[in-house]
């Protein structure tokens, strides 16, 4: 939406397609129980528009799917986007055209479209990963995914119902899942650590505050700064001084209290610090030993998969008709007729809620697979795990932008301030092609090579390549494993950069 705001402030001619019925993106499609932001409210906005800020008042802390909904929806009504949208209506292939430097797209509701620069503003989580397990066909109760749930809501009053898989969705919906059914099965691979939300109405001092400092704060974030109170990275903190700085964790700042510990997915000292200030958390919290022991995180460094947020998740174990299965004590063998069937026992349930995350961040982009120059396409460059210039373009497809695209920070700070980012750099590009007359804009692979060779370079440097994360692509079966987050300081710093240097790497023809 941001796009097409300035592409049209800028004169361009612009049609947007989203195969979603209205604008929204991921908060469109995910409306399980308990979808909310894990980003606090007042961050998760918008920075360029003072008209939003004034105009909308996020009623909690951490917002819920339906008042995200509405934020986004009052976006495209303030600055009348929808008439630039063909809604439900979704993008079948794109092909560059080189004869006449255009890209084609067709789609299966609106036709054919020709347009001179391509944007794939598709979102990093926004292709389900499918349940894909022995005799699921067979089951013979009703089935749901947190990735596309149905709009009308679900009521599992009276229910028994399984839930396969603790991840986020999961970790949001099992509590709410809980009020309503009569027992819920919780099928867990791999535990996460979760940082409470003490979610709540936002104070009217806290809001009043963040008035205040808002100019400083946009000020930072136009620097390249997080724009919230941090430690110097080179803190080197006694044992004792660490032990008591953790504690942020669990004083309801979500992701943004694992930013403010210096080096968390740098340093192991300190992640290990951290890592067991979580698992003592769980460990007061669970009143069953053997429940607790199996969802305490091992294995991996704390932040390297998606810390998630929660409200009494933990606390819903303590529950009677609330049962964790360990499918690594017990392996999910198949779904039967009548439930889910592990090598210890089977479980009859009348639901299933598969909770199995995305094919994150490059998914929607192979899946539109657009064919570039010499008839490449982006699943055969992308074979051996993708590639881009700064996340925002790919050698070899002229014309071609990614918003929060793999290898700039997009999942790893808030994509909001991201997508702005991206947008902002964008639109500089262009501006230099219409003052040159350049029919393309394409990235040399020299220049993608070398933001390549940096961003392993900073991925290496971190504790991140230990865990088995959607950030490395590990949830989807044959999909490379790479760190496909650029997890390096001052990004800002490096799009600012490349344009005040007149865009080195990017040839203008």
């Amino acid at each position: 939406m941001y796009l097409v705001h300035r592409l049209r402030e800028a004169g361009y001619s612009v049609q947007g397609f989203d195969a979603a019925g209205d604008v929204g993106g991921t908060w469109y499609w995910n409306r399980y129980p308990g979808a909310r932001c894990d980003i606090p409210s007042l961050l998760y906005s918008y920075s360029w528009s003072d008209k939003l800020r004034h105009n909308f008042r996020w009623s909690e802390k951490y917002a819920t799917q339906p008042e995200i909904l509405e934020y986004a929806q009052l976006v495209a009504d303030t600055y009348d986007l929808r008439p630039f949208f063909r809604f439900s209506t979704r993008v079948e292939s794109a092909r560059y055209d080189e004869a006449n430097c255009e890209w084609v797209v067709e789609t299966d509701a609106a036709g054919t479209w020709r347009g001179k620069y391509l944007f794939l503003a598709t979102g990093c989580l926004s292709v389900p990963n499918e349940p894909d397990f022995p005799g699921q066909d067979s089951f013979q109760g009703d089935s749901y995914q947190t990735s596309t749930w149905p709009h009308e809501g679900v009521d599992f009053s009276g229910k028994r119902v399984a839930v396969i898989g603790t991840g986020s969705s999961a970790i949001q919906s099992i509590p709410l899942i809980a009020e309503q059914a009569e027992s819920v099965h919780v099928f867990q691979r791999t535990p996460n650590f979760s940082l409470p939300a003490l979610n709540g109405p936002i104070p009217e001092e806290e809001r009043q505050a963040f008035e205040a400092m808002y100019e400083d704060y946009r000020a930072a974030l136009a620097a390249g700064e997080p724009g919230i109170e941090m430690l110097p990275e080179d803190w080197e903190p006694s044992d004792e001084e660490l032990a008591e700085h953790v504690k942020i964790l669990w004083n309801g700042g979500g992701l943004v209290s694992t930013v403010q510990i210096p080096r968390l997915t740098k340093d192991e000292r300190i992640n290990a610090a951290a890592a067991e200030f979580v698992r003592e958390r769980i460990q007061d919290i669970v009143d069953d030993p053997d429940t607790a022991r199996r969802l305490t995180p091992h294995g991996y460094p704390i932040a390297t998969k998606r810390a998630c947020v929660d409200t009494n998740y933990y606390q819903t174990y303590n529950l009677p008709h609330v049962h964790l299965v360990s499918l690594q004590e017990e392996p999910l063998v198949e779904i039967t007729p009548q439930g889910v069937k592990t090598e210890a026992r089977e479980y009859p349930v009348d639901a299933i809620v598969y909770a199995l995350g995305f094919d994150a961040m490059t998914g929607a982009l192979t899946r539109i697979n657009p064919v570039g120059r010499n008839g490449l396409s982006l699943q055969d460059a992308w074979a051996e795990g993708p590639t881009s210039f700064l996340g925002t373009t790919v050698a070899g497809f002229p014309n071609l932008f990614t918003i929060t695209g793999p290898f700039s920070p997009s999942v790893i700070q808030n994509v909001i301030l991201s997508i702005e980012q991206h947008v902002d750099w964008i639109m500089e590009v262009l501006a230099r092609a219409r003052e040159a007359g350049s029919a393309t804009i394409e990235i040399t692979r020299e220049a993608q090579q070398q933001w390549m060779d940096h961003a392993a370079d900073e991925a290496n440097q971190t504790l991140f390549p230990q865990a088995g994360s959607w950030y490395m692509g590990a949830n989807i079966a044959g999909k490379p494993r790479v760190l496909m987050p650029y997890v390096g300081r001052e990004y800002k710093q490096k799009l600012d950069a490349n344009i005040s240097e007149g865009f080195p790497g990017l040839v203008f023809s």
